[in-house]
């Protein structure tokens, strides 16, 4: 039975692009054949390329998200984007709670709580981030650390409606390795459990919960065959068109299901 759970696919561009790039890149997803009614595709530029990537997806049926916002609205809070200034520029989607802001920018899972209520009150649609380091995963607290990220995001959010949960092994984000799909459904249904037991049922079943680290063409059939798996959070291989677009097409996995 096909899962009721629309697909989603993400692209994470991380700190990366020129105009001439990123021309390229764009020219070359809008070539990408994909059933819309069975998978969003979203893909996020830096903040400088937003709205230009915006304008020539215009007529597409691919959207942009940020990489991240603040908690706070317009003023004196230099070198920020607000929540509020997103959905003025028409950006759908954002970004919170990834690794990378995480562990380098030092943000902390009640920031990023508060981060998604903001986003959520403002009309944004929210990629929520989270995932274990090595460390944390080899002293066997995969779920302990990823069930306290989820715990900070539903402390500030009522309508889990326009949240996509996307589970980022850390020790998987750019290193090649990946977690077995076995693995990855294990970390997928535990999140389910969770929202079931803490939110609701109803949230549970239909919330989207997708893979990322270190997803490529060649393992997205695998993991969408699991059944917790709705979709995946792409960073490198998001910069390449044809291989983002084999990574889309896995969406077809489901109808096995």
């Amino acid at each position: 039975m096909a899962s009721e759970r629309k697909f989603f696919v993400g692209g994470n561009w991380k700190c990366t692009g020129t105009k001439d790039s990123i021309k390229t890149l764009v020219d070359g997803l809008k070539e990408v054949q994909f059933d819309a009614s069975r998978v969003d595709v979203v893909v996020a530029p830096t903040f400088l390329h937003l709205s230009g990537v915006a304008s020539q997806l215009a007529g597409s049926n691919i959207v942009v998200a940020a990489q991240n916002c603040g908690k706070h609205g317009a003023g004196a809070f230099t070198g920020s984007h607000s929540a509020q200034m997103l959905v003025d520029a028409d950006i759908p989607w954002v970004i919170l709670g990834h690794s990378e802001r995480r562990s380098i920018f030092g943000e902390t899972d009640e920031l990023i709580g508060e981060k998604a209520g903001v986003a959520l009150a403002a009309g944004l649609k929210l990629i929520a981030c989270i995932g274990e380091s090595l460390e944390e995963r080899e002293a066997g607290d995969t779920l302990k650390v990823v069930l306290r990220q989820v715990a900070a995001y539903a402390k500030n959010i009522s309508d889990w409606s326009s949240v996509v949960i996307a589970y980022e092994p850390v020790w998987a984000i750019g290193t090649g390795k990946t977690a077995t799909p076995e693995d990855a459904q294990t970390v997928h249904a535990a999140i389910r459990e969770y929202l079931a037991k803490e939110v609701s049922a109803e949230t549970a079943a239909a919330t989207r919960v997708i893979y990322g680290g270190s997803v490529k063409a060649a393992n997205s059939d695998s993991l969408a065959l699991q059944k917790d798996i709705d979709g995946f959070l792409v960073g490198g291989a998001s910069l390449n068109a044809a291989e983002f677009g084999v990574i889309i097409s896995a969406y077809r996995q489901k109808s096995n299901l």
